[in-house]
């Protein structure tokens, strides 16, 4: 065994080039079928090794209906970004398998990711090192999803601020506009003139039915120049000044009560 693998090492690898594993392959192949196999038998000069092995293939046992598994078969933790580690290599996933445990299962051209029997992800094999191997179709849902968080983010901050801001989108709605790009807007004009400006802006705008961010931009400008304020000027804060100015919501101090027994003695 060991002067073959010193045979195949120097006969076949030293001084060779391939392209692929692919392409290694198909040159092994050729190369045992062809070269190894018409040198002389070391157990029989009279033999080739292709001869000896037509005397002994009807002794040997036949090959197993189905081919052993030979994948490699990992744990791997998905942890808050998208992605797996394995053969220090990153997999993208779909968004929402973060935070679980899956299995890779790699062979020499393919690496899948799977959750039980359904497979998740299948990538092509990287063999370098530190490679961000992904799917677009991922990329696309990931970024789907933070536009989704983001636009929640700013419709809470804007009807916390102005509650009547609430009305406004639905019936931008009901018209089929971009509720997105309305509530940007509308944080712009909350940024500029502030919450109680802004709330009148909107009930302008509601009262002439044109439920949109340009309705009440106009109705702003109309209240600055009725009484004859200066242009506002937006100054960009960072983002732990401008959570100072977040409404609080109020809750109920029952709960409290019930903690204290609802009684007001002392003793």
């Amino acid at each position: 065994m060991e002067r073959a693998i010193r045979y195949a090492r120097e006969a076949f690898f030293a001084g060779r080039t391939f392209l692929d594993l692919a392409d290694l392959n198909a040159q092994a192949e050729a190369w045992c079928s062809g070269e190894a196999a018409d040198r002389r038998c070391p157990e029989d000069p009279s033999l080739s090794v292709r001869e000896a092995f037509a005397l002994e293939a009807a002794h040997l046992l036949a090959l197993p209906e189905h081919p052993y598994p030979t994948d490699e078969q990992v744990a791997v933790k998905v942890g808050k970004t998208p992605y797996v580690r394995f053969d220090l290599n990153d997999y993208s996933v779909p968004p929402e398998q973060v935070q679980q445990t899956l299995t890779v299962v790699a062979d020499p051209l393919r690496v899948r990711i799977v959750d039980g029997q359904t497979v998740l992800a299948t990538h092509r094999r990287s063999y370098d090192r530190g490679q961000c191997i992904e799917e677009p179709a991922h990329l696309a849902t990931l970024v789907e999803q933070k536009h989704q968080a983001s636009l929640h983010r700013g419709t809470d901050r804007l009807t916390r601020a102005v509650p009547e801001s609430r009305e406004l989108l639905v019936q931008a709605a009901g018209r089929g506009a971009n509720l997105g790009t309305i509530t940007a807007a509308l944080l712009r004009l909350l940024d500029r003139y502030g919450a109680s400006e802004l709330r009148a802006g909107i009930e302008e705008a509601l009262a002439r039915q044109v439920p949109h961010p340009n309705a009440v931009r106009l109705a702003l400008e109309r209240r600055r120049e009725a009484t004859d304020r200066p242009p506002p000027v937006e100054i960009p804060l960072p983002e732990h000044l401008q959570r100072r100015d977040t409404p609080v919501r109020p809750h109920r101090l029952e709960p409290y009560d019930r903690l204290t027994g609802g009684t007001d003695d002392p003793e």
